[in-house]
């Protein structure tokens, strides 16, 4: 091997480990503040902090009088609600039903993400802040770990989990209505994106074939929105850290196999 190669490996060999050694750490340090300002964001306690649930009201209509909705949303449950909405066939029929506080309607998603926010913090929580990491594998499956969290969390926020009508019409929740709605009809309140949706369904039986008509209603709940910048945020940092190691890895791979054919052609 050339002087120069020599030198060229020793440097990327110095730089590699100061990545795997300062670096690493430092990043994750920067994923752990940024997690955390993401959990003060979060309306129900996690990580141990037990505060009060946060409460907010919202209203949530579609014109022309077709759906209105004020809801109080409590940490992940609407804790109370009135529901007002006509459906396409019945015009001149207004369904009037409520949520109350003992019965809350849950919203999944909310608990869902969170759950999965503690798992992130719990997977840089337990590298040790003295630990030296020896390996690009070992750096890789931490960040494998840590991005799996804040994708699936991240996921829960945006993409609601599809339901057929008949899982709606099953599910716990409707049973949080009083009074309850008429056989053909069902209601569903889920997150997407920044937004709470509320949506209704009335289902009909055209020449044999189960069908349904469907309207909604949304508002932006800002809350969400700060929490999905900073799970955004978090996922670039983890992801920009897992290239840049990739890179050295390939990049040492190649030259390792570079000096293999050499000596082979030697």
């Amino acid at each position: 091997m050339a002087d120069s190669e020599k030198e060229e490996a020793a440097n990327l060999q110095m730089e590699f480990e100061w990545v795997l050694h300062e670096e690493v750490h430092a990043v994750l340090n920067q994923l752990h503040t940024i997690l955390l300002e993401c959990v003060r964001r979060f309306p129900v306690p996690l990580c141990g902090n037990d505060g009060a649930q946060k409460q907010d009201k919202f209203v949530l209509t579609a014109p022309p009088e077709q759906l209105k909705c004020v809801v109080t949303v409590t940490g992940d449950s609407i804790t109370h609600a009135d529901i007002n909405f006509k459906v396409q066939r019945q015009q001149n029929v207004i369904h009037r039903t409520m949520i109350q506080n003992d019965n809350p309607w849950k919203l999944q998603q909310v608990q869902d993400a969170g759950n999965h926010l503690q798992q992130a913090i719990l997977h840089i929580e337990n590298v040790d802040k003295d630990y030296m990491f020896k390996s690009s594998e070992e750096v890789l499956h931490v960040l494998g770990n840590i991005l799996g969290c804040l994708q699936r969390g991240r996921s829960s926020l945006i993409v609601p989990r599809k339901r057929t009508i008949d899982d709606l019409m099953k599910s716990r929740n409707m049973k949080s209505l009083a009074p309850s709605l008429p056989e053909d009809l069902a209601i569903s309140f889920y997150i997407q994106s920044h937004k709470l949706i509320f949506a209704v369904y009335q289902l009909s039986n055209v020449h044999g074939t189960m069908k349904f008509d469907s309207h909604q209603a949304e508002c932006s709940i800002p809350w969400l929105n700060e929490v999905l910048v900073l799970f955004t945020v978090a996922l670039q940092l983890s992801q920009q850290l897992k290239d840049k190691i990739c890179v050295f890895s390939q990049y040492r791979d190649f030259t390792v196999g570079s000096r293999s054919n050499s000596a082979l052609s030697w």
